[in-house]
């Protein structure tokens, strides 16, 4: 049975007379990496400040392992805001210490924590130094030590690329997975679809303040598809195929076809095969979480 550390129940949350959250549920099974996903003012900020206690729902019901949400909770859980909330004037180890401690760890633990990280990610020589003296991916990186540094159970983590070249973000990608792996939960909060398509399990997808879309991400792909299949040639092909197949010629080494409801892939690879053309990919077209994303924020829009 799929344990279950985060669970909110028909959550609403008012701000005068905007309705930031409406009635949204979803369920976050222990160990999985979840992805958030909305446009700019659908209501993901307001959503993680309830999860973390920042704020409370006006209605609604939040559990976390079981029990009703308290602030007890918020100390096993470790997140990092778009907004980067660091002290600049604060040296680095200073800063870091006392807000691990700020956590429940003891001065102790929080040293032996802290120097692990900063060794891990080669920065010991930037303990004494202080915050505005990095630049936005280096803050970037301290800021992900202090959300993780003290062990929490649910992670979250807002635009955590954001600022990084290609090296660090790869670097974080590869310790979000390492987390992952070593029992951490995660909900992963971005723009970037690419990046949930590579690293998430689950989504759920808000617009509105309200539910518009969840599921695992495979079976989301699936259920977005539209028979649509290319297929590669390893020589210069002109194809023809009876008139029932929608059939495009992308250029002489491939073609797209468009199956109907009631034709199968198979018999159309068995079309082409009878041709004795060289054939050398055939593979189904499934809808990137990019086009998703703006198909049903644009539904969600149109009601």
């Amino acid at each position: 049975m799929t344990q279950i550390i985060l669970d909110l129940q028909e959550v609403v949350k008012d701000y005068d007379k905007k309705r930031a959250v409406d009635k949204v549920s979803f369920q976050l099974p222990k160990g999985a990496i979840f992805g958030l996903l909305g446009p700019n003012g659908a209501g993901k900020t307001s959503l993680i400040r309830i999860i973390t206690s920042i704020t409370r729902a006006d209605a609604g019901v939040v559990l976390f392992n079981g029990e009703p949400l308290q602030e007890k909770h918020s100390e096993r859980m470790g997140y990092m805001p778009e907004e980067r909330g660091l002290y600049k004037k604060m040296k680095i180890g200073d800063h870091l210490l006392y807000l691990a401690q700020l956590k429940g760890l003891s001065y102790k633990e929080a040293k032996t924590e802290l120097t692990y990280w900063m060794e891990k990610f080669e920065i010991m020589d930037w303990w004494p130094k202080k915050i505005e003296e990095l630049s936005k991916g280096m803050q970037q990186k301290i800021q992900f030590i202090v959300t993780i540094l003290h062990k929490p159970d649910l992670i979250i983590l807002d635009e955590p690329f954001s600022g990084l070249d290609p090296i660090n973000a790869n670097l974080i990608k590869d310790e979000i997975l390492n987390l992952n792996k070593n029992g951490a939960t995660l909900i992963f909060s971005t723009h970037r679809m690419e990046q949930v398509e590579e690293i998430c399990e689950e989504i759920v997808l808000i617009n509105n303040g309200a539910n518009v879309l969840q599921g695992k991400v495979k079976d989301i792909k699936n259920s977005y598809k539209e028979n649509l299949f290319n297929v590669d040639f390893s020589t210069p092909t002109q194809v023809v195929l009876p008139e029932e197949y929608a059939l495009k010629q992308i250029n002489d080494f491939k073609i797209q076809v468009k199956l109907g409801e009631n034709q199968s892939s198979n018999a159309l690879l068995q079309h082409l095969l009878n041709q004795n053309l060289n054939i050398s990919g055939f593979n189904e077209i499934l809808p990137s979480l990019n086009e998703i994303f703006i198909r049903r924020v644009g539904q969600s829009n149109s009601f």
